[in-house]
């Protein structure tokens, strides 16, 4: 599998294996999907605390126990900020004690002296970002963080709160796939539709360009935050049609074009595969070895746009955009 620079810092592999599900399967069965994932090429991890409320930490710690060295050639990703009950987000903290408290319980559970980097989770209405700053001072200067980032903030939280720091933010994760194309849209010129020009995130993705900060992909499948895959989505039938037929010309899966058309972007931007089947996610891996091309991608691209009746592309009769 390729390598990518992480914020220009921190070599990775150019995909990730999210682990939010990893406690909802049997242990050994999470062992084996790890060392598939290595085995495949990628080294990047990506937990939460909230992820099964430390559960899916504390199954990697095991594994790490269980594979002695393997620490050593791998990088190790949390996140904080979001309080939670079983149902529902109750609240966002992003005060000095949550963030301490909360690295020091994941390197408890993953079983492991640092991070490699740690993430705020959400944006945080309530934000002192001097408390941040002091937590990620503490963090850093006693080894147990190497490089900070955040999720899902749009252009000027993110710039505020880097304004405010000592340690350089080097990642953004946001929502992105082939059929939610939210983070790319404002870099678009070929939507037709009036409303869809409206700029909703404040041009993120070209500042993090700007500032050698990596998108991180996740849910690259989805339509919509947690509105299932767009593959066998009737929803989508030109989108599936173009990505099927790439599949078959490139003698990969629908599921590696998916992930292939992500890679293509130049912003090098790193996707968080979250499958728990191992068969899958070597499927899934193909896609490093699948080359797009501006045509194959900007298809792609205008075929989500005409499925969900936001471009006129190809059509007298263009639905009504959502």
């Amino acid at each position: 599998m390729k390598h990518i620079m992480i914020g220009g810092v921190l070599e990775a592999s150019e995909m990730a294996l999210g682990c939010m599900r990893d406690c909802r399967i049997p242990f050994e069965d999470a062992e084996k999907l790890t060392l598939t994932a290595y085995e495949e090429g990628i080294t990047f991890f990506d937990h939460a605390d909230v992820y099964g409320f430390g559960a899916s930490e504390e199954y990697f710690g095991r594994i790490l126990e269980r594979n002695p060295g393997l620490r050593n050639h791998i990088q190790l990703q949390s996140k904080c900020a979001l309080i939670r009950d079983t149902e529902k987000t109750l609240a966002i903290d992003t005060s000095k004690e949550h963030i301490i408290e909360s690295v020091e319980n994941s390197l408890k559970r993953l079983k492991t002296d640092y991070l490699d980097t740690f993430l705020l989770h959400r944006a945080d209405t309530l934000i002192e970002p001097e408390e941040v700053a002091e937590a990620f001072d503490i963090l850093h200067s006693s080894g147990k963080v190497r490089y900070f980032g955040v999720s899902n903030f749009k252009t000027m939280d993110l710039m505020f709160l880097q304004s405010c720091l000592n340690q350089r933010l080097i990642i953004n994760q946001m929502q992105l796939s082939v059929a939610h194309t939210e983070l790319i849209d404002p870099t678009a010129s070929i939507q037709l539709n009036e409303i869809d020009n409206v700029d909703r995130n404040g041009g993120v993705l070209t500042y993090m360009r700007m500032n050698k900060i990596t998108a991180q992909a996740w849910s690259p499948f989805q339509v919509r935050f947690y509105g299932g895959v767009f593959m066998n989505d009737d929803g989508y039938p030109r989108l599936n049609a173009a990505v099927n037929r790439m599949a078959e010309e490139k003698g990969v899966s629908p599921s590696a074009i998916a992930i292939a058309w992500i890679l293509r972007h130049p912003a090098k931007i790193q996707p968080l595969i979250g499958t728990t089947n191992k068969e899958r996610l070597k499927d899934i891996c193909t896609a490093s070895g699948v080359e797009l091309s501006r045509l194959e991608w900007y298809e792609l691209y205008s075929a989500t746009l005409y499925d969900e009746g936001r471009a006129q592309i190809g059509n007298s009769n263009p639905k009504p955009a959502k």
